[in-house]
């Protein structure tokens, strides 16, 4: 896998995360920030992410037919990453009680 460059492997992750899987976005943020000097962990890394993608690509969720009720939360942390000051949120969306996001 070292063959291919670790911001193209980042690039596809970051497609899958923004059009369907949104669960790997943290993950994501976390090992795009080392492109330019990426080491074996962070291959390492990136690895466990594509695995994780692959056994989880046949997992759906499955609404039943009651009224649709939509929550949302959200958690920012404004500069709290001492390495390059920038800021982070969290979110979560339910739906009937059911994460979806």
């Amino acid at each position: 896998m070292l063959d291919i460059p670790y911001a193209s492997v980042i690039c596809s992750i970051q497609y899958a995360a923004q059009c369907t899987r949104s669960d790997v976005a943290y993950a994501l943020s976390v090992t795009s920030k080392y492109q330019a000097c990426a080491g074996e962990a962070h291959w390492s890394a990136v690895r466990i992410i594509i695995k994780y993608l692959k056994r989880t690509k046949d997992m759906f969720l499955v609404y039943d037919s009651r009224e649709f009720i939509l929550e949302g939360y959200s958690d920012p942390s404004f500069q709290s990453d001492d390495d390059d000051a920038k800021s982070q949120s969290g979110f979560i969306f339910k739906l009937n009680d059911d994460v979806v996001a």
